[in-house]
């Protein structure tokens, strides 16, 4: 039965789908290929990374390569598999209408949770653990990464340490894809501090993870250390390093040499690609990725304010020569955010055409018009304006320079400041103190295509709104149609919905797509358990399966 075909109680049962197997076995991830899994965790596997991670509280604002590392170290009530399927981690099995969990209406919601599972400190974890989770995202006085679905919540109830409950205000699709990045923290550490924002707990934190905190070095590396007490299978190896490595030409020589095992975050740039692949030791290959390349407009700016600017600078765009000339032809094309293998995807956007000659038009018509140093300019605003990517990156770095120069044509002015990722991902971009950036972002939410948090108007941090909306973006329209696709569960008119979002945002431009990644992965022969998940944001996302089979 495809999606498109579900009726509403199809749907609902779809929320909480898993499979006989997947009700009954929590760890159903594990193949059983992995024979040679070790009896006790033995050895280290050091991670390579390009961007620093440094958000630790999962609930606080973060990027993916944060993710890498809070993924190892906590577990939400359920995990996504690679098929797209709700699998079962604190919770004991997933809701669904069969088994009771959800009501035929999709209000109320009631798990049960597995008995055996402790902090990394041996605190038993249980019920009150997860409403005051619940409630922690929705604390006015604490930096959310995401209230999204959160805020409908009402009547949390503890049953027992092992059974909760509680009540939607309104029936919302996506909720259970939402609680699969709804990282699970101890109400008994940080349930009696004031101020969360600034907790220990942020810098040292403890979770109920495969890996405990270890140690970490700022600017270097960060290692964390098996758990002997995690209640799934694994942990296979005894140390797992995150090694920093922002430049990537660096990145990838450690990844030639030995010094790293994997080679993760932004991965094997795909002018490396065709040496990689014949690399001896290393197992190299080409993997589908739902990550899509923007350049990312801070709407707010009053370069931006015009519709016509956000037109000019798409046609001054050369994409399909960035993508042949500098990312070896390996991505796609993109005129959506959403990737292509989505249920949801719309195929039927407008096609981008490159042309200096349109962009000149777009912007004569509209009044901009070129002052003495060949720059636009209206209404004293002058069309010049900054763009930023994490320094090092040096494919990002070419493309800059090669988007620079056909914007000159058409009289736009691009500076290039890009900053080191520890200084760009934070408040630079949380905060939206940048122009423009070029970026690689997952909109989606595991499988389902809710962009709530990224489009809608209450979700701009720089408001005081709880969401990743950096770019500021405000369409009365997209907010509307984001709401009713939240309340229903018909998945044919859900994806009728978000095929008009995807229509209004190809036409507004608040980001300019330019292509779906398809990242050029490796890791060292013998390297057993990794396996790609479209529908994470980060390839390290059950680094408990990892082991060595040498």
């Amino acid at each position: 039965m495809t999606l498109a075909k579900m009726n509403r109680r199809e749907a609902l049962t779809m929320i909480g789908l898993t499979g006989a197997a997947g009700a009954l076995a929590p760890n159903l991830l594990v193949s059983a290929a992995y024979a040679g899994r070790p009896e006790a965790p033995t050895g280290q596997i050091v991670v390579g990374t390009s961007q620093e991670p440094t958000v630790f509280n999962p609930l606080m604002p973060r990027i993916e390569v944060d993710d890498g590392v809070q993924l190892s170290l906590f577990d939400g009530l359920v995990r996504i598999s690679p098929e797209g399927e709700f699998i079962p981690a604190l919770a004991a099995e997933v809701p669904t209408i069969e088994n009771g969990g959800l009501s035929e209406d999709g209000l109320n919601w009631h798990f049960k949770l597995r008995d055996d599972v402790t902090w990394h400190d041996g605190t038993p974890f249980t019920a009150e653990d997860v409403k005051f989770t619940l409630e922690l995202v929705m604390d006015p006085n604490f930096r959310s990464w995401r209230t999204t679905g959160h805020e409908l919540v009402r009547e949390i109830e503890v049953i027992s340490p092992t059974e909760i409950k509680w009540r939607m205000e309104e029936a919302f699709a996506p909720y259970m894809s939402i609680l699969v990045e709804t990282m699970m923290v101890p109400k008994h550490i940080l349930g009696p501090l004031e101020d969360r924002n600034e907790a220990p707990f942020n810098q040292a934190p403890i979770g109920t993870g495969a890996f405990k905190w270890g140690s970490r070095k700022a600017g270097d590396h960060l290692e964390l250390v098996a758990n002997p007490d995690y209640f799934g299978e694994g942990p296979y190896s005894e140390r797992l390093i995150f090694k920093y490595i922002p430049d990537m030409t660096v990145l990838y020589t450690q990844f030639k040499s030995g010094d790293i095992d994997i080679i993760s975050n932004q991965y094997i740039t795909p002018d490396n690609y065709a040496e990689a692949k014949e690399l001896p030791g290393k197992e190299v290959s080409v993997v589908p990725s739902s990550t899509v390349e923007t350049v990312f407009f801070n709407t707010e700016k009053p370069q931006f304010q015009d519709k016509a600017v956000r037109q000019a600078i798409y046609a001054a765009l050369d994409k399909q020569t960035i993508i042949d000339a500098i990312y070896y032809g390996l991505p796609t094309p993109a005129e959506s955010y959403l990737p292509q293998q989505s249920f949801f995807y719309n195929p039927d956007l407008p096609k981008h055409e490159y042309s200096v000659e349109t962009a000149n038009k777009l912007l004569d018509d509209a009044g901009w018009a070129r002052g003495s140093d060949g720059i636009r300019e209206k209404d004293g605003v002058r069309l010049s304006f900054s763009n930023s990517t994490t320094s090092g990156n040096h494919l990002r770095e070419q493309a800059q320079q090669f988007i620079q120069q056909t914007l000159g044509e058409a009289g736009i002015e691009m500076t290039i400041e890009n900053k080191p990722p520890a200084v760009m991902w934070g408040e630079y971009w949380t905060q939206s103190q940048f122009d423009s950036v070029i970026v690689g972002i997952v909109f989606t939410t595991g499988a389902d295509a809710d962009v709530t948090v990224r489009f809608a108007s209450d979700a701009i941090p720089a408001k005081g709104g709880r969401g990743s909306n950096t770019g500021q973006y405000q369409n009365a329209e997209v907010d509307t149609l984001l709401e009713e696709a939240g309340r229903i569960f018909d998945q044919k008119k859900r994806k009728e919905i978000y095929a008009r979002v995807q229509e209004v945002i190809r036409d507004d431009l608040p980001l300019l797509p330019l292509f779906q990644y398809a990242t050029v992965r490796g890791h060292k022969e013998g390297l057993k358990g990794i396996e790609p998940n479209i529908n994470t944001r980060i390839d390290t996302w059950n680094t408990a399966q990892y082991y060595w089979d040498n």
